[in-house]
């Protein structure tokens, strides 16, 4: 019984451990998003921070419509890279996880 116990949380903080490692791997891979029109471009890494933003010309003479562009175009892209985070997280967490009778909201 201690030995499982034991064995079970050698497994919990190995997955800690390559919770952490995933998290850096994220910070490595970018999502990309545009504009319809691809006037304003975005790029965020998996963990949702900003890396660039381009900006057209041309948007800066409306200052109405560069606001909405940003907001469509950023919500987008944090989309995209929020369902790129929990896909790689959750794998790494369901991988992790010890075979635990009623425990099984993971899988």
């Amino acid at each position: 019984m201690f030995g499982d116990i034991m064995g079970m949380m050698g497994k919990l903080k190995e997955t800690q451990q390559k919770i952490e490692e995933t998290k850096k791997r994220l910070d490595t891979v970018l999502v990309d998003e545009q504009s319809n029109d691809g006037l304003l471009k975005v790029t965020l890494n998996a963990n949702r921070k900003i890396k660039t933003i381009e900006i057209d010309e041309s948007l800066l003479q409306d200052k109405e419509q560069l606001e909405d562009y940003l907001i469509l175009t950023l919500n987008k892209a944090i989309e995209k890279a929020t369902n790129v985070n929990e896909a790689e997280l959750g794998a790494v967490a369901k991988d992790g996880m010890p075979n635990i009778p009623g425990m099984d909201m993971f899988k």
